[in-house]
């Protein structure tokens, strides 16, 4: 009997650092190339690439920029769902080599100075990383065995040290040539799809063939979820958090410039401390904050104080402002680490790829819009977007909460279909 309650969890915890590794891995791989991409449009030598059809600079670097996340945001609403229809591993590591394919594709473009070949390969890289949908479900599916709460926050944690250790790997190996970078990435998600292959359990499709893919991706796409009332009132809540968020990450150094000169090494350091916080609140405190408190007054108070952090932060010094860094780390880390939870705990009925890949794809549809919009706010200062960050947060705290008194047994409704 002991056996057959130690392998399951065994494995569970095999499968649960896999996934870290892959999200570890793979965001860094997402992220390698940013610290690359405009130094070589604006700054680099003049070559077809950055003069194609005679072209605005800013504008081709507009283009590339814009098709990765728009390639993310199709395939986090597609990707997950599949997983869920055909298998979590075979669906993930398959997506893995496509991914890799397309970071190839993206250094052999660079190498020979094509645009568009260099268009398309981030377009269809975009898409296949929207795989991060699948890693987030294999973690909700170890519940009982590990806690869903925790399993989910070190995945995001993992996120995290991707997000700061990607650019940092990017900003090194830029100096052996932009393709490096990319190649970098081929080799980064190749190991991925390695560790997933080998590591992670082997899985069977739920409807195992005969099954038309075209109308499974209308039928079956995040998207489509909402449709659903009960999904469409925590999706909002997440969409609105989700712009708030990004208001903060896009505009923030822009703001640090604006305000107090801040030069690139000095905006980095104030990442890491935001970085640095969110990877520990997701290790350390998650567990211990939704013990203490309860999973619903963890998302709305966190929600509320990030939103009351950013609107405050434009009107602080540049010491004081290192401080406010560090708590926005604790808001966004606490939300980001049990909201997930909670909705897969509700929507578990629709599959846990679909039910990760809505949130993804909301983070993707929320940077784009919130670019769109700040940009234009910015023109009036810096601090206006941040301002509106802040109030986008507060929205989403008070409908999260207005959803929960609206309902006494919030969230026990959870499991009607």
């Amino acid at each position: 009997m002991l056996t057959l309650f130690l392998m399951p969890i065994a494995n569970a915890k095999t499968t649960l650092f896999s996934v870290m590794l892959v999200t570890l891995i793979g965001t860094a791989g997402i992220a390698l190339p940013y610290p690359v991409l405009a130094p070589l449009f604006l700054d680099g030598p003049a070559s077809d690439l950055t003069r194609f059809m005679g072209l605005p600079r800013k504008l081709l670097l507009g283009v590339i920029l814009a098709l990765f996340p728009l390639g993310l945001l199709l395939g986090s609403s597609v990707v997950g769902a599949l997983s869920d229809h055909f298998g979590r591993r075979r669906t993930l590591v398959l997506t893995l080599i496509l991914a890799a394919a397309g970071y190839a594709l993206s250094a052999l473009a660079l190498s020979a100075h094509n645009f568009l070949l260099f268009a398309v390969a981030r377009f269809v890289t975009g898409l296949c990383e929207g795989n991060i949908a699948i890693a987030r479900a294999m973690a909700a599916d170890l519940h009982p065995v590990i806690d869903r709460t925790r399993a989910l926050s070190l995945a995001m944690a993992c996120a995290y040290a991707g997000w700061l250790l990607g650019p940092l790997s990017g900003g090194y190996l830029a100096q052996y040539g932009p393709e490096v970078v990319f190649w970098a990435g081929t080799v980064a998600v190749l190991t991925c799809a390695l560790v997933s292959q080998i590591m992670m359990p082997t899985d069977t499709p739920r409807q195992p063939g005969g099954s038309n893919l075209l109308r499974l991706i209308r039928a079956q796409n995040s998207m489509t979820l909402w449709q659903q009332p009960a999904v469409r009132a925590l999706a909002m809540f997440n969409l609105l958090f989700c712009l708030g968020v990004n208001a903060f990450y896009e505009f923030y150094p822009f703001w640090l410039v604006e305000e107090f000169g801040y030069q690139p090494h000095q905006i980095a350091w104030n990442t890491v401390v935001v970085t640095g916080v969110m990877i520990a609140t997701s290790v350390v405190a998650i567990p211990a904050l939704k013990r203490r408190f309860g999973a619903n007054p963890v998302v709305s108070k966190g929600a509320l104080g990030l939103g009351t952090l950013l609107i405050a932060l434009p009107w602080t010094n540049s010491q004081i402002a290192i401080g406010m860094f560090a708590l926005i780390g604790v808001g966004i880390a606490s939300v980001n680490g049990v909201f997930p939870a909670i909705i897969a705990e509700r929507f578990e009925h629709y599959g846990q790829g679909r039910v990760m890949g809505l949130l993804t794809a909301n983070f993707c549809l929320s940077s784009t819009v919130i670019a769109l919009a700040g940009s234009g706010l910015a023109l009036l200062g810096s601090q206006w977007t941040l301002v509106l960050g802040g109030l986008l947060c507060i929205a989403a705290a008070t409908w999260f909460a207005m959803l929960h008194q609206a309902s006494d047994d919030w969230p026990a409704k959870a499991n009607t279909h």
